[in-house]
């Protein structure tokens, strides 16, 4: 599997528990251990969850860095995290917050961002 692909793979997987951490606690109260928990227990259930993406997001920027013989500038790396963590949130807030609804105007946003990503690769 090629640097690009797998950083990109690692990006996804390390996004996907980042979105969780982050945002999942939001639901807790459809968990019934949880359902009474306090701030505290948030942000400790967060802590563990963010600690699988840190596992993956630090080889995911080592093997895709052209520091480190990856194919990536350090601006192509941020960006490329950035809209596959907006896609992940996406997908994550549709599904798992089915009050949340996609608006014309976050298509147009998410769309300005993948012209960014056009403009970053660009020589």
């Amino acid at each position: 599997m090629s640097r690009a692909l797998s950083t990109i793979l690692l990006l996804a997987a390390s996004n996907t528990f980042m979105t969780i951490a982050w945002y999942g606690h939001l639901r807790y109260k459809d968990i019934s251990f949880l359902k009474n928990s306090g701030l505290l227990t948030a942000i400790l259930i967060s802590w563990g969850i963010a600690f699988f993406e840190y596992c993956l997001m630090v080889p995911a920027n080592r093997l895709g860095s052209s520091i480190n013989g990856g194919p990536f500038n350090m601006w192509q790396l941020k960006l490329i995290q950035e809209v596959i963590s907006i896609s992940v949130f996406i997908i994550f807030t549709l599904v798992v917050f089915k009050t949340e609804t996609l608006k014309w105007n976050h298509v147009v946003g998410f769309f300005f961002l993948v012209v960014a990503v056009y403009f970053f690769f660009r020589k």
